[in-house]
């Protein structure tokens, strides 16, 4: 990512609209318009803030920059997890990610209140504690103060002898306190709206809530400078604390639902973190075990992980069995079978048995510490589609502002009287049912939401960008090996004739055990596995990868290619049958004879993972067309899409080709998501529209990725369409609730209705529909959380 040298804002350099050098330096801008104005004076955006007669993002992107430019926290800090040193909780702004500070406090831009971005240490609540307290006043206050107001509608106040001076001061006494303190955040946001010219949803909310007060204040104090037109029938200067007071506890109810959320859009990975453990058994080099603080293990210590015990960090088992519950990752309910060998990541829990094992990740380095990070990357980018609302709402602002003017100038000039009164009050409620809060919600909630819903299944999002163009996609181009096959060759077949098959694998197996070859070290575990042990060999040699032999208990065993036989005088015709036909189900064939007679054949293969099948089938229901790419021959290639009904097979694929081929099919017009596990697809992922890593697989292939699959199941890639198209259509429902509102609102509060049918909007009852559209786009997001795969 790049910072908009002009704007302020991050950029992705590979989707970048356009680029310039200067001084040797690349620069990544974000509209055609950003560019234009720092290739006129580079100089200007490189050594000093931008001019600033510059309005570029509705007048007040170049003040993003200097603020941007002031952030005391890298964008890349490392969040702090089990086993990492303790690191400092970082905050960023809902609506403005480029904002991130190593403190609590408000966005210099809209002055929100910042969140802590997920993982980063502990968060600060204070915020949102602060914020019950003032709604709990404000709800105190403002119920009494309407009861008051509205008293001489129903004549209450004759039972109190209260007459409307003595009235007026009492309203000002209760509604003093919830306008100044209760709604001091409303109104320091507004002056920040002010200051830094950037107009949103707090400059409508303070303009309404201070003209209210103000007009209010004045009647209380100098009721006589106001003409007759001011007065209502009992002689009395109306006044509308109540309405202020009622719109700032509107208003705080709608700030502290929403930084409520704010600071739970992390909650699932909160979670995880909690489940690592924070002591680890050390082993000391006299063999003996010592309890450590997790973050003084370092790589390459050796562990102890006891039964019961949560794994401490990844590494790789070197001593001991037992099954492992990765459900916290993997979802799936079944314990893993772990042996030498085997990876274990940390914050699974270890089941009956005992493992040793050898750290390899560590701290901030970890699966859960990358998955934190990740998340906490997508939070603080915003989508196209959120950009866009940016802007909208931005001038929409200006226009409500004009409107309100509009309206107050026709109230006075064609309004009955008292025709001023009637003038503020409308363009009051213009003002506040306006405000556009919900369209600055509208994006940022459904994104985190998502996000959230998508790490609880294992889909990680590295920004909202791949949100929005996973919707999108309509072929995903797969790597085989690692992708659709477990990455790793298995015995899959054996055959033999004239000796017990038994006793023919452990004479295969005593011969491969000797070798270094992958398809031998997958015929040996494959006899392991089947509980028999290689038999001890002797007199062993490699002829150049073709085949192997060796001596065991006086029988000469050859095992290795056809070729390699028959240069040794061993024909092997008898078997060509059964090899062809596994061929043709994409299996390898070794060959092995006893004594220079031909005994029988070996498959081994890389399993297909047993999600592929699903995954593909959902793949092509959903109308997405399939290809697979890889370096296999294409006999093998052929094979494997025929078994799993992929639409096209490329075989014999060079790494650095596979980009080329997902440029192709995007020069066709096709949306392509490429899926990849290896260093070698890593120039095809950042090629792709959307590149989708597996979880299982390399940490470039991760880091060049929009979409990671913690599973590393190909299912993952239908469901993260499923999200981003629920998550589209959730944004665009916010979007209707909140403009919705406004269409229908303002004329009403502009006073339309008051000709045909005598009606006017309250600016109290504007208030709540104001409140009422925040509270829908938030609840209309949470539905995410209920999506369905």
């Amino acid at each position: 990512m790049a910072i908009d040298p002009v704007c302020g804002m991050q950029v992705d350099e590979r989707t970048a609209a356009g680029s310039s050098v200067f001084e040797g330096s690349n620069y990544y801008f974000c509209s055609p318009g950003c560019k234009k104005k720092f290739d006129a004076n580079p100089s200007a955006y490189v050594e000093g803030s931008p001019p600033a007669s510059d309005t570029e993002h509705s007048g007040h992107a170049h003040q993003r920059a200097k603020i941007a430019q002031g952030s005391t926290a890298d964008l890349h800090a490392m969040p702090a997890v089990a086993g990492a040193a303790p690191t400092a909780t970082i905050y960023t702004c809902p609506m403005h990610p480029e904002i991130v500070r190593d403190a609590p406090g408000h966005c210099p831009i809209c002055g929100m209140a910042l969140v802590p971005i997920a993982g980063t240490g502990e968060g600060d609540d204070s915020e949102l504690r602060d914020l019950a307290r003032r709604l709990w006043v404000g709800v105190a206050l403002s119920i009494p103060l309407v009861v008051l107001a509205m008293s001489p509608m129903f004549g209450v106040h004759e039972l109190f002898g209260l007459q409307p001076r003595p009235r007026g001061w009492i309203e000002f006494v209760l509604g003093t306190p919830v306008v100044l303190w209760v709604g001091w955040p409303i109104l320091r946001k507004f002056w920040f709206s002010l200051v830094h010219r950037a107009l949103n949803m707090y400059t409508l909310i303070g303009l309404g809530v201070g003209l209210a007060y103000l007009f209010s204040l004045a009647a209380v104090f100098f009721p006589n400078l106001f003409p007759h037109e001011f007065r209502e029938h009992d002689g009395a200067v109306g006044t509308y604390f109540e309405a202020a007071a009622v719109i700032v506890t509107l208003v705080i109810l709608g700030d502290f639902l929403q930084l409520r959320a704010m600071g739970q859009t992390s909650k699932a990975i909160q979670q995880l973190l909690e489940l690592a453990p924070n002591l680890a058994w050390r082993l000391r080099d006299d063999g003996t075990d010592e309890q450590v603080p997790l973050d003084t293990v370092a790589v390459g210590d050796r562990l102890r992980v006891k039964p019961g015990d949560k794994v401490p960090v990844d590494g790789t088992v070197i001593g001991g069995t037992s099954r492992v519950d990765e459900s916290m990752l993997t979802g799936e309910p079944v314990p893993v079978a772990k042996a030498a060998g085997s990876k274990v990541t940390g914050a699974t829990v270890n089941g009956n048995g005992s493992l040793l094992i050898r750290a390899e990740r560590v701290g901030a380095d970890t699966l859960l510490a990358r998955i934190v990070h990740m998340v906490g990357e997508a939070q603080r980018t915003r989508a196209p589609i959120q950009r866009l609302a940016d802007v909208i709402a931005a001038y929409f602002v200006e226009i409500v502002v004009a409107l309100a003017v509009v309206t107050a100038l026709a109230w006075w000039f064609f309004g009955p009287e008292p025709k001023l009164a009637y003038a503020l009050l409308n363009a009051i409620a213009v003002l506040i049912i306006a405000c556009p809060c919900a369209v600055g919600l509208a994006t940022p909630i459904s994104m985190t939401v998502a996000m959230g819903q998508g790490a609880r299944s294992g889909i990680l999002f590295r920004n909202a960008e791949a949100i929005e163009r996973m919707r999108d996609i309509d072929t995903v181009v797969v790597d085989k090996t690692g992708t659709l096959t477990l990455g790793r060759p298995a015995l899959t077949g054996f055959v033999a004739e004239g000796i017990p098959e038994n006793e023919a694998l452990a004479l295969v197996a005593g011969v491969e055990q000797l070798s270094e070859h992958p398809i031998g070290l997958a015929i040996v575990e494959g006899a392991k596995a089947r509980g028999l042990t290689p038999l001890p060999a002797g007199a062993f040699d490699a002829a150049n990868g073709l085949g192997v032999q060796a001596d065991i208990d006086g029988k000469r065993v050859l095992v290795g290619s056809r070729g390699f036989l028959a240069q040794r005088g061993v024909d092997t015709q008898r078997w060509e049958a059964r090899a062809e036909a596994w061929r043709a189900e994409a299996k390898t064939v070794v060959f092995f004879a006893v004594n220079g007679i031909a005994a029988g054949i070996a498959a081994v293969a890389d399993p297909i993972k047993d999600s592929t099948r699903e995954a593909i089938a959902a793949l092509k229901r959903s109308g997405v067309r399939v290809v697979m790419l890889t370096g296999d021959s294409r006999g093998t290639a052929e094979a494997v899409a025929r078994q799993l009904g992929i639409d096209e097979a490329l075989a014999e694929v060079l790494p650095e080709d596979k980009a080329g081929h997902v440029r192709r099919l995007q020069a066709e017009g096709r949306k392509v998501a490429m899926a990849g596990d290896g260093i070698n697809d890593a120039p095809a992922l950042a090629q792709a529209d959307v590149g989708v890593a597996m979880g299982t697989g390399t940490d470039v292939a991760m880091e060049s990725a929009g979409v990671t699959l913690v599973k590393g199941d190909l299912r993952g890639i239908a469901r993260a369409a499923v999200l981003s198209r629920a998550t589209m259509r959730n944004i665009r429902q916010n979007l209707v609730f909140a403009f919705g509102y406004n269409a229908l609102g303002i004329p009403v509060a502009a006073g339309v209705l008051y000709p045909a049918f005598g009606l006017l909007l309250s600016p109290v009852f504007a208030g709540a529909a104001m409140a009422l559209s925040s509270v829908s786009v938030v609840t209309n997001a949470l539905r995410l959380n209920r999506v369905g795969w």
